[in-house]
């Protein structure tokens, strides 16, 4: 039997350093005007139940005017609402609404590029000595005549990052043709961004998840890469030298970190950082500049012991040795969900465990908390330019970006009266909200029980944590900084069979049905997690 003695409540400052902060797909995520795209007014709807869940804050993905070329991350107004999303008021209103429950609000920015359909990008196009065009990452026609491009810059959708303008041109684009470069060493970019940044952290928006953090800046002789990206690594590394990690990218952090700590309640970023290096990732967290750095190794690793145990050293070393919290995340916009990369649900419900466990902060996808699989896309409702730019070799990631389930019996399973966006596979009703908050049993009990004890525990999220393997075994021994109440310790088997472990009171665990510890030890079923005391 699990124990659920209450803790002393913690109170943790600042709250950025051990926040669980919970990303919305926007179009994905609750439909408030029935036309069938997830919307602010949905998302304002939906803010209690988040509430419910448990956790200290929502992200949510690109909501601005849009080229719609790549998921609102093609910007074509910085300080602007898609009307498929709602107003600036109802920004307003999600944030006025947030902050009485308790929430905080994260918008995601996207300082790389815009879209191509951008007035700066346009005019640009229209007169190549124009100031827009300065912004921008443009190089001469070929004086032959010929159609190579300048070098061997490689998309990350695939294929060359270089497309060429009516008059002969060429201009970069690390994703997407409409998703051309921003040039960073232009001042003008800067300031424009002080001023994004300041329109809504003036609005009330406490903080920016900030898109491709170790982009912003390339090789400014574009001198070819060493190498070709490959999507399969697990981060950039020295074959994306020239257009990753540039050293100026960090006078950016510092200039928009002191931004954030103008404000009288300071707000805080974090980035997505791409990098190979954990080492590296770290750097961007230094006490100057991020907040947060995504380091990405986790998501990407296989459900294997070896992976997760060196993975999960070697970033707390990399954070700690900058005197940063690390981010933990194990799902995104961007990648197949838990439960079909590692197998099954009951070994994401185990991860699951495991992340929330570690010392940093937590980022949760919207749909984990249901235990949701990745959905097969038929070809004919795709919707991601990386199928289409890869001929269809790469799934692409309309898979994990299927809208929510909310409602069992309700049309389109609660998400929307009108036919969703994206379609939803016949079984998702399976995977309804309402079905699973009351059963003490749910995928969603779990995160809920778990966020619970980890606001309350002072072991768990914002203690220190040294990690070991045994074999299948992953072990987090977990304590308070300030050495009370007592430790505790994390298991995870990762193998095929049975295991006994140390454990004097059972705390929670990933599965149903795990009998409590006997004389001093506890049989840890194949692919299941564990929270006990020692």
């Amino acid at each position: 039997m699990q124990d659920t003695r209450p803790f002393e409540h913690v109170t943790r400052d600042p709250w950025w350093r051990d926040a669980v902060v919970y990303q919305v797909y926007l179009r994905s995520f609750a439909d408030g005007n029935g036309d069938g795209i997830g919307d602010f007014p949905g998302l304002r709807a939906r803010l209690p139940y988040l509430a419910e869940l448990g956790v200290d804050a929502v992200w949510v993905t690109p909501h601005y005017v849009s080229g719609g070329a790549d998921g609102g991350y093609d910007v074509v107004d910085f300080t602007a609402v898609d009307p498929d999303y709602g107003t600036v008021e109802d920004v307003r209103g999600l944030v006025e609404d947030a902050h009485a429950l308790g929430l905080r609000v994260l918008l995601d920015i996207v300082p790389n590029h815009t879209s191509d359909q951008h007035p700066w990008f346009q005019r640009a196009l229209a007169d190549p000595d124009s100031p827009e065009a300065a912004r921008y990452h443009f190089r001469p026609a070929n004086e032959d005549g010929g159609d190579e491009p300048p070098n061997n810059w490689q998309s990350m959708f695939g294929g060359p990052a270089w497309s060429r303008t009516p008059d002969g041109r060429w201009y970069l684009h690390l994703f997407t043709p409409q998703q051309p470069d921003l040039d960073w060493r232009n001042p003008e970019v800067v300031a424009d961004f002080d001023r994004t940044l300041r329109f809504w952290f003036d609005l009330g928006v406490d903080g920016f998840r900030v898109d491709v953090a170790y982009g912003l800046f390339k090789d400014p002789a574009y001198r070819d890469n060493p190498g070709i990206y490959s999507p399969t690594l697990f981060g950039h590394g020295p074959e994306q030298a020239m257009t990753t990690n540039q050293p100026e990218v960090h006078d950016i952090w510092r200039r928009w970190r002191a931004l954030c700590d103008s404000y009288a309640e300071p707000r805080m970023l974090v980035g997505e950082v791409s990098l190979a290096d954990l080492s590296e990732v770290g750097r961007y967290a230094r006490p100057d500049e991020l907040h947060h750095a995504f380091q990405f190794r986790l998501l990407k690793s296989d459900w294997d012991a070896a992976s997760f145990a060196d993975t999960i050293a070697e970033a707390l070393t990399a954070f700690d040795a900058v005197g940063a919290p690390a981010p933990w995340v194990l799902g995104n916009h961007d990648k197949a969900r838990q439960v079909t990369r590692y197998g099954s649900v009951r070994r994401a419900r185990a991860a699951a465990l495991l992340m929330l466990a570690l010392p940093g902060s937590a980022y949760l996808y919207a749909g984990e908390e249901l235990g949701l699989p990745e959905a097969d896309v038929p070809v004919a409702s795709r919707r991601d330019p990386i199928f289409f730019r890869s001929g269809g070799k790469r799934a692409g990631r309309d898979g994990c970006r299927i809208p929510m389930p909310w409602e069992a019996s309700r049309p389109n399973a609660g998400f929307s009266a009108a036919t969703p966006w994206l379609p939803q596979p016949a079984g998702w009703p399976g995977h309804a909200v309402d079905r699973q908050e009351s059963d003490p049993d749910s995928t969603f009990t779990l995160y809920q029980q778990a966020l619970m004890a980890r606001r309350l525990h002072p072991a768990l999220g914002s203690g220190r944590a040294s990690v070991t393997r045994h074999g299948d075994v992953v072990r987090v021994d977990l304590v308070a900084r300030d050495g009370e109440p007592g430790p505790v310790t994390c298991w995870v088997n990762m193998g095929s069979a049975p295991v006994t472990v140390a454990a004097r009171t059972l705390l929670l665990a990933s599965s149903p049905g795990v009998p409590g510890p006997v004389d001093g030890r506890l049989t840890l079923a194949a692919d299941t997690a564990v929270w006990v005391s020692r």
